[in-house]
C-alpha cells in the first residue's frame, strides 16, 4: 500500500535527492499523459472517446522512450499514478490512493518504467494532486482512506476568483476540496507522497492546483517529498504567483506563457518578453527555476489559436533555450493543434514520425542546449524590437522573429563570441556561417525563422543532429 511507511521506504529518499532544482535546471522535460502515449501491444488505432480511457500503459510508454530520448529530452513528467474514479483517463480523480491506476499498469509497471528510464538518463516527474479527489458529491464513502465529511471542507463551488478564501475552502469543478486543516488528511498527505516519491524513486514532484489549497501546507508537503516541486499555479498575475516560490521550489511560469501567446501568436510587441522578465525578476525567488512552456494539457494548442508553424517554432524555441526549466508537451513535435480539453489531448501512437519536422527541429535544439549548457549561464539580451528578441547564454546565441516579414539586424556579441571567430546557424551549418567582425554578426531572419548560432568548432557541429542536417542539404 503507498501509505505505509517502512524505515527502508523512508531510508530510500536519499537515493532520488540528486533531484534538487539544480539538477533539474539541466533538463529538458517532456509532459506526458500515460493514456495517450503508447499501448502495451503497440496498436495504433484510434481512440473512439477522448473523454474516456484510449489504451495508454506505463508499459507502452516504457517501451517507447527511445521516442523521446529521440528528441534529447533527457526527463519525463508523466500523469497521476493513483487509481481513479469511472473515466478519470486523466488521473485528476483519485477514488483509492493505496493502489496504482490499472488501466496503466501494475505497481510493477511503474517500477519498471522508472527504472528503464534512470537507465536512459532519463529523470521522471510524476503528477500529484493534493487540493481534491473524484467527482462522488457527498457521498465519501467512495473514496479510501479518506472517506469521511469531515476530511473534506463544507460543500461549496468556487465562483469568485478573487475571493482567496473561496479559493482555498470550496470546490473546483465540484471535485470536493480536501481540508488540509483536518490533522488526519494533513498528515496523511504527507506521508502518502514521502512514500510514493520513495517507493518508485520519482526524481521529482509536479503538484496540482496550487492557489487552491492554503500555502503554508505546501511547505511541508514539499519537504516531506524530499525532491524537487513544480508547482501549478494557473494565473497570468505575476504578482499572485510569486509568492507561493517562497512555499516550493518552482512553478509554472504561466505570466510568461500568456506573453508567448501574445507575442509569438498575436505579433505583439517583442519588448513584452523583457518587461516581463524584469518583472519577474523583481518578484520571484528564482526565475530560472520556473517552468517555461508553450502548450500542455489544460489549455488549446498554440496551433489551435494561430495555425502558423513558422510562429510555433519560434515559440517553442524561445521556450526551450530562455531562462527557465523547458516543459514540451507531446504531440507538440508533430504540430497537433488540439482545442480545449479534450481535444488537445490526443493519441500519440498513430503519429510517431522521427522524420517529421518538428521532431527534427526539436532535436537540433536540444543536442546544442546540450552542447553548450546554457541554463547554468546569465542570459543577454542583444536586440529587442518590434518583431526580433535576440538574446546569448554564454556562446550561444538565440535570435528569434514574429513577424512573416523579413528581418536583418547587426547585433552586438561581446560576451558570446569573439571577432574573427566563425559561428554557424544550427539549423543550416554548411550554409548559414560568418566571421564575427567588429564585435557583430549580421542576422537574416526570413519569414519568422528562428536561428541559434554556435561557435564552428561547436562539439554540436559533430552530433547526430547536425550530420543529418548537412546529409540532407547535399541531397
Amino acid at each position: 500500500m503507498l501509505s505505509k511507511i517502512t524505515l527502508a521506504a523512508a531510508a530510500s529518499v536519499a537515493t532520488v535527492q540528486a533531484g534538487d532544482t539544480a539538477f533539474w535546471k539541466a533538463r529538458t522535460i517532456y509532459q506526458v499523459l500515460t493514456d495517450r502515449f503508447a499501448r502495451t501491444d503497440g496498436s495504433t488505432q484510434g481512440c473512439a472517446d477522448l473523454h474516456n480511457y484510449c489504451g495508454g500503459t506505463f508499459k507502452g510508454l516504457e517501451n517507447h522512450l527511445d521516442y523521446i530520448t529521440g528528441m534529447g529530452f533527457d526527463a519525463i513528467w508523466i500523469s497521476p499514478v493513483v487509481d481513479n474514479l469511472g473515466e478519470g483517463y486523466h488521473g485528476y480523480w483519485a477514488k483509492n490512493w493505496e493502489k496504482v491506476n490499472a488501466h496503466f499498469g501494475s505497481e510493477d509497471d511503474l517500477k519498471s518504467l522508472v527504472n528503464t528510464a534512470h537507465s536512459k538518463g532519463v529523470a521522471v516527474m510524476v503528477d500529484v494532486v493534493a487540493n481534491h479527489v473524484a467527482p462522488i458529491g457527498e457521498d465519501f464513502s467512495q473514496i479510501y482512506p479518506l472517506n469521511r465529511a469531515e476530511h473534506y471542507h463544507s460543500t461549496c463551488q468556487i465562483q469568485n476568483w478573487s475571493n482567496q478564501s473561496e479559493v482555498e475552502n470550496c470546490r473546483l469543478a465540484d471535485l470536493p476540496d480536501l481540508n488540509q486543516g483536518n490533522s488526519y488528511v494533513r498528515q496523511y498527505l504527507k506521508d502518502w507522497i514521502k512514500n510514493l516519491v520513495s517507493t518508485y524513486k520519482f526524481d521529482g514532484i509536479r503538484i496540482d492546483t496550487i492557489p487552491e489549497v492554503p500555502a503554508d501546507f505546501w511547505s511541508e508537503y514539499g519537504q516531506a517529498a524530499g525532491v524537487f516541486q513544480m508547482g501549478e499555479c494557473f494565473n497570468g498575475d505575476t504578482n499572485y504567483v510569486a509568492p507561493y516560490q517562497q512555499h516550493l521550489t518552482a512553478l509554472f511560469n504561466y505570466p510568461m506563457y500568456f506573453t508567448i501567446k501574445d507575442v509569438f501568436g498575436s505579433g505583439q510587441s517583442m519588448y513584452n518578453i523583457k518587461n516581463r522578465f524584469a518583472e519577474e525578476d523583481g518578484k520571484f525567488k528564482d526565475v530560472d527555476a520556473l517552468g517555461i512552456f508553450v502548450d500542455n494539457h489544460d489549455n488549446a494548442r498554440f496551433q489551435n489559436y494561430f495555425h502558423n508553424d513558422a510562429a510555433f517554432k519560434s515559440a517553442l524555441t524561445f521556450a526551450l533555450t530562455a531562462r527557465g526549466i523547458p516543459f514540451f508537451y507531446y504531440g507538440s513535435e508533430q504540430f497537433y493543434a488540439g482545442g480545449n480539453d479534450p481535444y488537445n489531448r490526443e493519441t500519440l501512437w498513430q503519429d510517431m514520425d522521427t522524420n517529421s519536422e518538428g521532431y527534427q527541429y526539436i532535436k537540433k535544439i536540444n543536442a546544442a542546449r546540450k552542447a553548450h549548457q546554457p541554463w547554468g549561464k546569465e542570459q543577454q539580451e542583444k536586440w529587442v524590437a518590434q518583431n526580433i528578441y535576440a538574446y546569448n547564454r554564454g556562446d550561444f546565441f538565440v535570435a528569434l522573429s514574429n513577424s512573416p516579414n523579413d528581418q536583418q539586424f547587426q547585433p552586438a556579441v561581446f560576451g558570446a563570441f569573439k571577432d574573427g571567430e566563425t559561428v554557424c546557424n544550427i539549423f543550416f551549418p554548411t550554409t548559414d556561417c560568418q566571421q564575427v567582425q567588429g564585435g557583430k554578426i549580421n542576422v537574416y531572419l526570413a519569414h519568422g525563422e528562428s536561428k541559434i548560432y554556435l561557435p564552428s568548432t561547436s562539439s554540436y557541429f559533430q552530433s547526430d543532429a547536425a550530420k543529418q542536417e548537412q546529409v540532407q542539404q547535399f541531397l
